[in-house]
């Protein structure tokens, strides 16, 4: 074995120990005690229970618009297709589910929507809290404000304030339609 061989062996080795390898996401690495249990309510669908709760908080930046790391989760096929980052679920199993994950917030690289740091978009001195006017204001053809999209500053695409993250009732419904087939 020469020596490049065996430094692919190493970063192999380091990728399996991690969350994430090859730019794909391992739950198998996340903490599935930490996420919320499945509600007992049966016949969750796609189409009457999560479809809402994804276009309240996911088509900003996941709907048909506009789809970040190649995902969508405007329709049941675009979700079960996955992304850029694979399969988000694992039908019949929300706690190998990374869309779960995600939504659960239980990691911070992962936590969708991403968690706002400060100076970073919408935090203190971001984008997302530019004052009106001034060196930064361009509101003519082409200027910040078209890409502020429908709805104004809070809509899609916009630089208003984030979509808030499912809340833990809601990640539990998520988990019971994956763990009923995800249909």
């Amino acid at each position: 074995m020469n020596k490049n061989s065996v430094s692919i062996l190493i970063g192999f080795a380091i990728a399996a120990g991690s969350a994430h390898a090859d730019d794909k996401w391992d739950v198998k690495g996340l903490d599935a005690s930490k996420l919320p249990a499945a509600v007992g309510k049966q016949e969750v669908t796609y189409a009457k229970d999560i479809r809402p709760l994804f276009e309240a908080s996911c088509f900003r930046c996941h709907g048909e618009e506009r789809h970040k790391g190649d995902l969508r989760l405007d329709t049941l096929e675009a979700v079960l297709k996955g992304g850029e980052d694979g399969k988000m679920v694992v039908p019949g199993r929300s706690d190998q589910s990374l869309l779960v994950f995600a939504a659960a917030q239980v990691n911070d690289d992962i936590a969708m929507p991403p968690k706002r740091k400060p100076g970073g978009p919408g935090g203190p001195g971001g984008p997302g809290n530019r004052p009106p006017g001034g060196p930064q204001a361009n509101n003519g053809p082409g200027g910040p404000d078209r890409l502020r999209g429908p709805g104004g500053p809070g809509g899609p695409g916009g630089f208003g304030p984030p979509p808030k993250p499912l809340t833990p009732e809601q990640v539990s419904l998520v988990r019971a339609w994956i763990d009923q087939g995800a249909k």
